[in-house]
């Protein structure tokens, strides 16, 4: 574990300690406990964990804009009163309480609010903050999904977490026959080569088994990187001697300091691709980076754009100047994983 996920967990825990010397246990209580009168019931978190939560949850916290975005396209973000400075879709999300950051939440900030339910993302969300969450006596439930099937059951199954079961029914549902449809268009077509650029400098893409490479298979293409890794670093050499169809960026929305296309054919070793020559680029929504419902219409625009000979409408994001990423010198930080690969990590901190 990197150290400054060391230094944040032991910061979670300080403050945990903190709360409880402070306040004491009774007024730990009062403040962050669910009320007396409400129910629980028993289930298994996407973690494997063995977990009590409300049968009703009436005040939820979320710490992962993935979840946030669920909880909306679920239509019960009445009772979402906290979530985190990076849940900002949809827009109202940005003006819910805040309670810091994905992996250093704001304990104290979230006891004052009194949630009787905090939900987590197995691959965003640090194990530490579940243990300080459980020492407050607010219990937590993990999502986790790894291809786009799983995103739709795990919506599904927060649906029934949060007691609307109707909406995550008819979502799933809606995101099931919309990819149906979806492949019904592609039967034929050949899969497109393509490489997803995350980071521009060191290059960096996606491994496999990541539910975006998952994404750009339901849209009719393959990534042409293998690794072992899910974010692995590949050289320029490698790319063009692998020479993908398509080149595949996230529109970080953001246009400060990035270079257009034109200036990408400029680069050394970029201009030799033939995708670059070719001005064969795919520009999708920055929702391609969560495993949230949205995920869906990200796979029906990237397929339009991968296949114009089959769809022949030019997709929205061709209509206007796009951007590529700015080079940078320092590589991003994918998200650390919240809980183990196995549970027993957790046997110590919760029921199983």
């Amino acid at each position: 574990m990197p150290a400054g996920s060391l230094k944040i967990i032991g910061r979670n825990a300080f403050r945990a300690a903190g709360l409880l010397l402070l306040l004491g246990p009774k007024l730990i209580a009062q403040s962050a406990l669910p009320p007396a009168t409400s129910s629980t019931h028993e289930v298994t978190d996407q973690a494997g964990r063995l977990v009590h939560v409300p049968t009703n949850p009436q005040r939820i916290i979320s710490l992962a804009p993935s979840v946030t975005e669920t909880v909306y396209a679920l239509g019960d973000e009445a009772h979402l009163v906290g979530d985190t400075d990076y849940c900002d879709y949809p827009p109202e999300a940005k003006k819910i309480p805040k309670v810091g950051g994905v992996i250093d939440p704001n304990l104290e900030q979230i006891a004052a609010l009194r949630p009787d339910l905090v939900l987590m993302a197995r691959s965003a969300n640090h194990l530490e903050t579940v243990r300080a969450l459980e020492s407050l006596g607010i219990p937590s439930y993990a999502t986790d999904a790894h291809t786009v099937d799983e995103i739709i059951s795990s919506t599904e199954r927060l649906a029934d977490i949060l007691n609307v079961p109707a909406a995550g029914k008819a979502l799933g549902d809606d995101s099931r026959r919309r990819l149906a449809e979806l492949q019904g268009e592609l039967k034929g077509a050949a899969p497109r080569r393509v490489l997803f650029i995350v980071w521009m400098d060191p290059l960096i893409s996606v491994s496999q088994k990541t539910f975006i490479a998952d994404a750009i298979r339901h849209a009719g293409a393959v990534s042409i990187v293998e690794s072992s890794q899910e974010w692995p670093q590949i050289s320029l050499e490698e790319v063009l001697r692998l020479q993908p169809e398509y080149l595949v960026f996230a529109n970080s929305h953001t246009g400060e300091g990035a270079h257009d296309f034109d200036a990408l054919a400029t680069r050394p070793g970029w201009r030799n691709l033939e995708a670059v020559r070719q001005r064969h680029y795919a520009v999708v929504s920055d929702a391609v980076n969560r495993p949230s419902p949205r995920i869906v219409s990200v796979i029906e625009n990237l397929a339009r754009q991968l296949h114009p000979e089959i769809f022949k409408t030019a997709p929205e994001e061709q209509k206007t100047p796009v951007a590529v990423p700015e080079v940078h010198t320092t590589s991003p930080k994918p998200a650390s994983s919240l809980l183990p690969q196995t549970t027993a990590g957790l046997e110590s901190s919760c029921a199983r």
